[in-house]
């Protein structure tokens, strides 16, 4: 039952405001750039604000959640071994160990 009369408030606020507002592009123009600008300005102001936080050393939104500093040793020491073979294989072909072909000539 309630909202039934909220509509029909409504109704009758949006008929006399349809009545009431007659084209004027003037001021219809008017009211669009002044709504833009103050958009505008809004974006401005934000990202100010956000590369003033950032560029402080602050972070945006809930702050990082502490992890712990202990790190699996032998998953450091498989990657170190990965990357000295990925060298090793590098160094060979800048040694001219390995020859290829270039299959484009």
């Amino acid at each position: 039952m309630i909202p039934m009369h909220i509509t029909d408030y409504l109704r009758s606020i949006l008929k006399r405001l349809r009545h009431v507002a007659r084209p004027n592009p003037m001021r219809d123009w008017f009211a669009l750039l002044a709504l833009a600008s103050v958009a505008l300005v809004g974006i401005v102001v934000w990202n100010v604000w956000a590369f003033k936080t950032v560029a402080d050393g602050g972070s945006i939104g809930a702050p990082a959640a502490k992890t712990s500093s202990a790190t699996d040793q032998s998953m450091l020491n498989a990657v170190h071994e990965l990357l000295q073979n990925r060298a090793a294989e590098e160094a060979k072909y800048a040694m001219g160990v390995y020859r290829y072909t270039d299959p484009s000539h």
